[in-house]
This record gives C-alpha cells, structure tokens and sequence, in this order.
C-alpha cells in the first residue's frame, strides 16, 4: 500500500472515531434536558398537589370568592394536562397569576393570615416557586449548552440527520416582565 492510501485510510478512521464521539455527546446532552425537563415538571407537580390544599384554607374563609378559585382550579387542572415545553410554560404562567390573585384574596381576611395552616402552606408554596425557578434556570441552560452543540461543527453537518433538534425554552409569559404592584 502507498503512503497516500494509508494517509487517506487514517484519516477517514479520525474522522469516523470523532463523529461517534460527538454522536455520543450529543446523546448524552439531549439526556441531559430531558432530565432538566422532569426536574422543571416534578416543581410544577409539587406546586399542583399544594395549591387544593392552599385553595380549601382559603375557602373556609373566603366562600364568596369563586372566581379566583375557579381560575386556580382551571390553571391547575391545564398544567396538569400540559404535553409539551411550551404548553406548559404557558400553564404555568396561568397558575402563576391566578394563585397571584388569591394570595390577594387571603390578604382581606386577617384572620386567615394569621391561620398556621395558611402560613404554612404559604411558606411551602414560596419554597416550591424557588425551586420551580433553579430547575427551571438548570433547564433553560441545559437547553442552551444543547442547541449550541447541535449548532455548531462539526455537530450541525449532521446532527439532523441523527434526529438531534432544536429543544425549546422554557419562557416566562410577557406580563412577567411587570411589576407586580401590591396594594393593602
């Protein structure tokens, strides 16, 4: 065999041996925003199993609010039945703001604010936004570190072809971008 032969024989195994190298590193990185993804779910899913219990507290004091216990209701009931990132992050903006109305609700009844069960599932329910928040951030970074590999070379010549895509966002809803102006 000439040189030129074997030249072209070992470069073709380099080439080879890193395409399955970055293929495997891309696997391992799309594994690694599916497990952000249920980190983000089971937050959202903690919050969900809370709110009832937070929505009855209220409710023993407060029968006549039904409208926001209808919106918490309803907001719950689409994260819930949310399938996909964006689905969800639009569910859980709904959530967001209808448990940001009846928070506003318990404020009017001093008695329910002062109520340990109310004050404990409040603190539980701050906890769980924070939690909500890092597994959120983890995601959205996971993401990034995601899409910019599949982006990037010699990832993008054939990433697609793998069926490695884009992954979407997890998004904070416009009206996020507010304020929130409380009022006592």
């Amino acid at each position: 065999m000439s040189k030129g032969l074997l030249g072209i024989i070992a470069a073709i195994v380099i080439c080879v041996g890193l395409m399955f190298s970055s293929y495997n590193g891309l696997v391992s990185m799309n594994e690694n925003v599916t497990g952000k993804w249920a980190q983000v779910e089971n937050q959202l899913q903690r919050r969900n199993d809370l709110v009832p219990n937070l929505v009855n507290t209220v409710k023993g004091y407060a029968n006549h609010e039904t409208e926001v216990f209808k919106q918490v209701s309803d907001a719950r009931a689409k994260l819930g039945g949310a399938q996909t990132v964006a689905e969800a992050s639009a569910a859980n903006n709904e959530m967001t703001t209808a448990l940001g109305r009846l928070l506003m609700v318990a404020e009017n009844y001093p008695d329910l604010k002062s109520n340990t069960n109310f004050i404990q599932l409040q603190d539980e329910l701050a906890g769980t936004e924070n939690r909500i928040a890092v597994a959120r951030r983890d995601y959205n970074s996971a993401v990034q570190a995601y899409n910019a590999r599949i982006k990037s070379l010699p990832a993008s010549l054939y990433a697609g072809a793998f069926g490695f895509t884009a992954r979407d966002y997890f998004k904070a809803d416009e009206a996020a971008q507010k304020v929130p102006q409380v009022k006592f």
